[in-house]
């Protein structure tokens, strides 16, 4: 009887397994944001499984930003908002800085209009190639058309 092992190629074998390796952020960066709920602290959109996602304590314009300890690559963003209450239009801003740099570099800027019952969750996933990451930016402006309205994320992920 012949001996026999399937394997896999190993350039198929390290995409697969690098589309699964999110990054553990509570280890490898510190959190930085405006406000936040304390019934939805930002720990909870950022635990790689699991959460029940961020929510601002104030209304209007937010920030969410993850200083790393170290500069990081990263190669995809996982973004999930949701909005299961209130019809609005939100724009983010998602921007980078690279280590020893003080400028942002914008990755994408994006509207989505929320108009619940029906359309309450706006996922985007980015295939990114970015290295020597210092500092990732997360902008929101919940409402473009009043400051009334309150920021919230289900979800953000980073893979290297």
């Amino acid at each position: 009887m012949m001996r026999k092992k399937q394997i896999l190629d190993t350039s198929q074998g390290s995409q697969a397994a690098a589309q699964f390796e999110w990054l553990n952020l509570s280890t490898l960066a510190q959190v930085e944001f405006s406000s936040e709920s304390p019934e939805y602290p930002i720990e909870e959109a950022l635990e790689v499984e699991g959460g029940k996602g961020w929510r601002s304590a104030l209304p209007g314009k937010q920030f969410i930003r993850i200083v790393f300890d170290i500069p990081q690559t990263i190669h995809k963003v996982f973004l999930l908002f949701e909005e299961n209450v209130q019809a609005r239009t939100q724009e983010f801003v998602l921007r980078y800085s690279s280590a020893g740099k003080e400028s942002f570099h914008t990755i994408v800027l994006q509207q989505y209009t929320f108009s619940p019952p029906h359309t309450t969750n706006q996922l985007e996933v980015y295939q990114v190639d970015l290295t020597n990451v210092q500092i990732l930016e997360l902008e929101i402006l919940p409402d473009i058309n009043t400051s009334n309205a309150f920021a919230s994320l289900k979800k953000l992920k980073l893979s290297s």
